[in-house]
C-alpha cells in the first residue's frame, strides 16, 4: 500500500463556497480530475443543486460552470496511505491547509463537506475559525453511500443560500 496524493484546489479568487471531499478515489487520481468514477453522483447532485446539467458537460465545461457559480473544489486530506478508494481504508493522513481558506478566499461564505469522513477531519482542522452556520455536512456522493438519490439531492439543496448573489 503506497501513499496517495490528492489533487490541487480548483477555485476562482471570488469563490463563495468550497466543497471539500476526503481524498479522491483511485479513478479520480488516475484521471487527474475530481469525481471521475462513473458511479459517483457528485456532478449529478451538484448540477441538481445549481440548476445545471453538469453530467452532460465535459470536465473543463463543468469547472467553468462551477466557477460561474463561485464554487471551489478541494479535499481535506492532502495525502494518505489507502488500499482502494474507501475512506475507511485511509491511514496516516496528512491534511491540506483548509484553515487558510477564509484568508485565501475573502468572499468565502460556506464550506460543505462531502461525506462524514471529510466532515469529521475538516471540522477538527477548522476549529472555531468559521461560524457554525457556514459549515454544511452533506451525504457522500459516493456510490458506497447507498442512500437514495432523492434523499441526497434534498440534503444538497442546503448549499443554495451560499450561492445566492
Amino acid at each position: 500500500m503506497g501513499v496517495k496524493f490528492g489533487l490541487p484546489p480548483i477555485a476562482r479568487a471570488d469563490a463563495r463556497l468550497f466543497i471539500l471531499g476526503s481524498l479522491p478515489g483511485d479513478a479520480s487520481l488516475a484521471a487527474g480530475i475530481y469525481y471521475a468514477h462513473p458511479t459517483n453522483q457528485f456532478w449529478r447532485l451538484l448540477g441538481n443543486t445549481i440548476g445545471e446539467d453538469l453530467p452532460s458537460l465535459d470536465y473543463e465545461a463543468r469547472l467553468d460552470r462551477l466557477a460561474d457559480h463561485r464554487i471551489g473544489l478541494w479535499d481535506v486530506i492532502a495525502s494518505a496511505e489507502r488500499a482502494g478508494s474507501l475512506d475507511q481504508a485511509i491511514r496516516d493522513a496528512a491534511h491540506n491547509r483548509i484553515e487558510q481558506l477564509h484568508v485565501d478566499f475573502p468572499a468565502l461564505r460556506g464550506i460543505a463537506f462531502n461525506g462524514s469522513s471529510a466532515s469529521a477531519a475538516g471540522r477538527r482542522l477548522i476549529g472555531g475559525l468559521f461560524p457554525p452556520e457556514s459549515l454544511v455536512d452533506l451525504p457522500s456522493s459516493s456510490a458506497a453511500n447507498t442512500r437514495p438519490f432523492v434523499e441526497k439531492a434534498e440534503a444538497w439543496t442546503k448549499l443554495r443560500p451560499f450561492l445566492a448573489a
